[in-house]
């Protein structure tokens, strides 16, 4: 009973989108990601394409992507971090989310709990660091160095970081843009839906 039920839950594992740089493709592939991004907007206030970008640039739409193994010669020495997860939630963060939200059959593979988790932890930072919802780069420096870590500005002495920060940026933006042109599609397209309740 096990096996095929195990079986049958890794089928349903979602396929990484074919065209990652853009989102109207993304949710016509997997539409109801749309609705997980805009129930996430809707309770945290971290808009939908910003969501998205995170995502995209934290797993690349993998729901069990991790951080590569570290190696000594051949022998392997784990793991950077414990990172995971279509949002690369570390088991801290995981926990003090689960914590203050609730729901213990939570998941980082799955994408409505990572949107979830990503609006949760941005709106912190908003209320911890007074960064805009709106401000993607500065929004992902806090993601990936913790509020402490932005705090003290350690961000700053990682290059890479700023530059990774700023690719997050500029995904935002385009799939800002994107999301505008067709999103009237994704909108009130289920049966129990009446216009303009979900507009």
């Amino acid at each position: 009973m096990v096996l095929p039920l195990l079986a049958v839950l890794a089928g349903c594992a979602a396929s990484p989108p074919r065209q990652q740089h853009d989102l109207c493709a993304v949710f016509e592939q997997h539409p109801d990601w749309y609705d997980y991004a805009r129930s996430s907007e809707k309770k945290w206030g971290v808009p939908a394409h910003i969501l998205m970008a995170f995502v995209r640039h934290e797993s690349s739409y993998r729901h069990n992507a991790k951080p590569a193994r570290e190696w000594f010669l051949f022998i392997p020495l784990g793991r950077p971090s414990s990172a995971k997860g279509y949002a690369q939630v570390q088991d801290p963060a995981w926990k003090d989310y689960r914590k203050e939200t609730g729901g213990l059959l939570k998941s980082r593979s799955d994408m409505e709990d990572a949107l979830d988790f990503i609006g949760w932890y941005n709106n912190k930072s908003h209320k911890l660091l007074g960064i805009s919802k709106w401000d993607p780069k500065q929004l992902y420096l806090a993601y990936h160095e913790g509020h402490g870590g932005y705090r003290r500005g350690s961000y700053r002495k990682k290059p890479k970081l700023m530059k990774i920060a700023a690719r997050v940026d500029h995904t935002a933006r385009e799939y800002g843009a994107q999301l505008r042109q067709c999103e009237d599609q994704f909108k009130c397209r289920h049966w129990y839906q009446v216009w303009p309740l979900c507009s």
